[in-house]
């Protein structure tokens, strides 16, 4: 009876082991890219005013303000709407004192990051491996 469950035992864990080797040796989710020094500059700055508490990317974060992931190419917002936010603040958003090349390394991050995908992703795939195929902006523009 012993043998039996150790048998089934080394079973799960070789099965466990392939399957694991399988999902994580894929080369699918290795496209990296890589932040100018401008947006590397308003990703500090994003961070060091705790932006994260309030708004979100891809969904993550605060819910006080709103997703930012896609604001610059939204149709009626973009570039100059983030900068007029970020000195004059409204409702619960605290009015900062950011220079213009501080709102330009925040809206540079803010670009890099809409480059890179949409939120809400309503055309993403599960596929069997348990990875979810997303469509990238960035991968768009290379097919052209």
């Amino acid at each position: 009876m012993f043998l039996r469950y150790r048998i089934i035992i080394i079973v799960l864990i070789t099965l466990f082991a392939v399957y694991n080797i399988c999902i994580y040796s894929t080369k699918e989710s290795s496209t990296f890219i890589k932040l100018s020094s401008q947006a590397v500059s308003g990703q500090q700055l994003w961070q060091e005013n705790n932006c994260w508490s309030c708004h979100q990317i891809y969904g993550l974060g605060g819910y006080l303000g709103p997703d930012l992931t896609n604001v610059i190419s939204h149709p009626s917002k973009g570039s100059q709407y983030v900068k007029a936010f970020l000195n004059s603040g409204i409702k619960s958003m605290p009015k900062f004192n950011f220079s213009e090349e501080e709102k330009n390394a925040i809206v540079s991050y803010l670009k890099h990051i809409d480059s890179t995908g949409y939120y809400p992703n309503y055309n993403a795939v599960f596929k069997p491996t348990g990875w979810v195929e997303l469509k990238y902006k960035y991968n768009d523009r290379n097919e052209k």
